[in-house]
């Protein structure tokens, strides 16, 4: 990471609530591709203020996601920074002077209203019950408000909101205007003295010195308020600015609905376990509402940071495509170097290698992998398919099973074709993909009379055990003869 080079501040502040999702990547991806865009900082911090839904696994699988998918971040958990501490579970003694502050300045003011008398008065007035709070409080006198306290209420603390329109500039949806009247007075410290999110969030941010907040639509109904409480604390000095806000696009999931956290494709893990690396998953999140260009789908993050500004974001919702990501995925494996690619492949053989990384391999593991990787790079869309492509090279001759659709590809004169083989390849001299191709089709080919397309499909049942595998000749090279010839001759002895 290098300093910053423009006053850009951005943040990502996630609650460790569960698994990490694509939506929460993809606003952490927006949010660090605009930071090193512009050559500002991106800030990492969590939002722990709910005990009863936080958990320190969640937070471990945020941090993991992050560190897995190459985002990093110049101050925050984990790394530091002047305006510490970054969790809020551990800023609380910085809350209450903050909310000190907002009451001594009249900025908040104590409500003991239940919610049963909110709704009576608003059905008293006409008004739907839904309404919400009617600001009835704002006016309380010292003395009404001891009355209350004498009944045993303790009071939670509203900020009073403008009474005249409020707009602000959304950095992607343009020009946005809540009426007034539109959002009532609303709580930002609770009966019990503790502080809400909708005070913690922007405090942080302007302790912090966030300018610009980029965060989901969902969220966009909240903004005014927060507005509203920016004003007071520039007013009191704790804040410098008002940040400028964008609103991203919601990502959509089959049906057009949003993408909930219950589906298996917003679970990022889900994707890292099927074999999603890095650069592809990134690379399609960053499709979820902004483009590189036209016609354009496949770039490098380099390239992403480059082109990247938030306002080039489109306000529309993004649909997830599974098919597009892993389209788009088998492309980065495609771009992979040899021995990237070979080297990720090792987590994926669980069970079929000796070690979960490829410089603990044995030197046979490792000279299978070197001979073997370039024949599926081409091949793979997710680098779990590697069991499927790969299994049979390192399993145990005796341990290789034929599969049943594998199996019902036999046809009447299969026997023959593995005898055929199995005297031509005895007699190769040197056990090498040429002479191989060579001896088999003079043998089945030119000997049996068998069309080419159809003359090797026992040979590769009996060498893979499956119907599809990587090309044959070599995978028999990487085998060795005699392991190729035991694997001939125990299918032939199931005919």
């Amino acid at each position: 990471m290098s300093a910053p080079t423009s006053d850009v501040t951005v943040r990502f502040c996630p609650s460790p609530t569960g698994i990490p999702h694509v939506g929460m990547i993809r606003t952490a991806l927006f949010n660090w591709a605009q930071a090193r865009h512009t050559g500002g900082t991106f800030v990492f911090r969590i939002e722990d203020t709910d005990a009863a839904r936080d958990s320190e696994e969640s937070y471990a699988a945020i941090v993991e996601s992050l560190r897995w998918l190459g985002i990093d971040w110049d101050e925050g958990i984990e790394v530091g920074g002047s305006h510490g501490p970054y969790r809020q579970s551990q800023r609380s003694e910085i809350y209450a002077d903050v909310i000190e502050r907002l009451r001594a300045g009249g900025y908040v003011y104590p409500s003991f209203s239940t919610p049963e008398e909110i709704e009576a008065r608003n059905l008293a007035a006409g008004r739907p019950p839904q309404m919400g709070y009617d600001n009835a409080e704002r006016d309380l006198t010292p003395e009404q408000a001891q009355i209350y306290r004498e009944q045993g209420r303790e009071p939670v603390w509203r900020l009073r909101m403008p009474d005249e329109d409020l707009t602000f500039t959304d950095l992607i949806r343009g020009e946005v205007t809540f009426k007034a009247g539109s959002v009532p007075d609303y709580v930002v410290v609770r009966a019990d003295g503790k502080p809400l999110y909708t005070l913690v969030n922007p405090v942080d941010d302007a302790l912090m010195g966030v300018t610009q907040v980029l965060r989901g639509e969902d969220l966009l109904s909240s903004t005014p308020r927060q507005i509203a409480l920016y004003r007071a604390l520039v007013e009191l000095g704790i804040a410098d600015r008002v940040p400028e806000f964008g609103h991203m696009p919601l990502v959509r999931g089959e049906g057009n609905k949003k993408l909930s956290k219950r589906d298996p494709e917003s679970n990022l893990f889900h994707h890292r376990e099927r074999g999603f690396i890095p650069e592809g998953l990134l690379n399609y999140l960053a499709l979820l509402g902004w483009a590189i260009g036209p016609d354009r789908d496949v770039f490098t993050m380099p390239e992403l940071i480059a082109a990247f500004d938030i306002r080039d974001v489109n306000p529309n919702p993004a649909q997830f495509d599974l098919a597009k990501a892993e389209a788009i995925n088998a492309q980065h494996i495609r771009l992979l170097a040899p021995a990237d690619f070979r080297a990720r492949l090792v987590p994926y053989l669980p069970g079929l290698l000796s070690a979960d990384t490829y410089e603990a391999l044995t030197n046979r593991e490792r000279a299978i992998l070197d001979a073997a990787a370039p024949l599926v790079q081409e091949r793979m869309v997710l680098l779990g398919e590697a069991p499927g492509m790969l299994g049979f090279l390192l399993v145990p001759d005796a341990e290789l099973v034929v599969e049943e659709d594998a199996r019902g590809t036999l046809k009447e004169g299969a026997a023959d074709v593995l005898d055929a083989a199995i005297a031509a390849l005895t007699d190769v001299d040197e056990f090498t993909t040429a002479s191989i191709s060579s001896a088999l089709r003079l043998a089945i080919v030119d000997g049996l009379g068998i069309k080419p397309r159809l003359a090797f499909g026992p040979l590769r049942v009996a060498v893979s055990g499956r119907r599809v595998s990587p090309p044959l000749f070599e995978s028999m090279e990487i085998l060795g003869r005699d392991s190729t010839l035991a694997r001939l001759a125990a299918l032939r002895t199931t005919l």
